[in-house]
C-alpha cells in the first residue's frame, strides 16, 4: 500500500442512508479475486441504467463533482461483510469515506486496504454534505498523523485505531508491518535462544 500521511482533495457526495455492501458492489460481480477492476462496477446500479446506459442523475456520472474522497449518509457499509466493497472503492479512486456511522466488518476492511474511513457526527455530516454539494469545487484536508479532518465550513478530529493508523501512515499491510519489526523479532528470537 502507499502511505497514507495527508490528502487535500475535493468531495463527492453520496447523501444516502444505510448504503450496503451490495450496493457498492453487487453480488454478480464478486466472481474475481484480484482486486483490480472492481472500481468499474461500484455503484453498478445507480450509475447504470438496466440498458447499460450511465445513469446521469447519479452523483458519480456528474462532472461537477470530483475527487478522492467520499461523502455518504449514516451507516455505510452495512449488510454482508464483502471486502470486495472495500477494493471496489479503493479501485474508483477513493482514499477517503466520510460519514456519521461504518458497520464495522466494512470499516475494519476498509483500514486492511488503505482506505480511511472518518467518522463525523451526524450534525457535521450534513453541514459538509450541504456545503459540498452547493459548492463542488471545494476541498477537504485530512491530516492523518494529526487527526484532523479541515473542511471549509470547519474542523473535526476523528478517532482511529492507533495500530491502523501506524499502517495507513507507513503504507503497511499485516504482513508488511511485521516485517517492518524482523530485526526485533530476530533479536527476541536470539534471546530465547540463550
Amino acid at each position: 500500500m502507499k502511505p497514507f500521511k495527508t490528502l487535500t482533495s475535493q468531495a463527492i457526495p453520496l447523501p444516502v442512508e444505510n448504503i450496503d455492501t451490495d450496493q457498492i458492489i453487487p453480488a454478480r460481480f464478486l466472481k474475481a479475486i484480484d482486486k483490480k477492476g472492481f472500481g468499474d462496477n461500484l455503484f453498478r446500479d445507480w450509475r447504470y441504467h438496466k440498458d447499460g446506459q450511465a445513469n446521469q442523475d447519479f452523483v458519480l456520472n456528474n462532472p461537477r463533482f470530483s475527487g478522492a474522497i467520499l461523502v455518504a449518509g449514516d451507516n455505510f457499509g452495512c449488510g454482508s461483510s464483502r471486502e470486495h466493497a472495500a477494493w471496489a472503492i479503493k479501485d474508483y479512486g477513493f482514499k477517503v469515506i466520510i460519514s456519521s456511522f461504518f458497520a464495522d466488518i466494512f470499516k475494519g476492511n476498509a483500514l486492511n486496504n488503505g482506505l480511511l474511513p472518518i467518522q463525523v457526527t451526524d450534525e457535521f455530516l450534513k453541514s459538509v454534505l450541504t456545503h459540498i454539494e452547493s459548492n463542488p469545487t471545494s476541498e477537504l484536508t485530512i491530516d492523518l498523523e494529526a487527526q484532523m479532518l479541515q473542511t471549509p465550513i470547519g474542523y473535526v478530529n476523528f478517532e482511529i485505531d492507533p495500530y491502523k493508523r501506524l499502517c495507513l501512515i507507513n503504507g503497511y499491510d499485516d504482513i508488511e508491518f511485521l516485517l517492518s519489526k524482523k530485526e526485533e523479532i530476530q533479536a527476541f528470537e536470539f534471546k530465547l535462544e540463550k
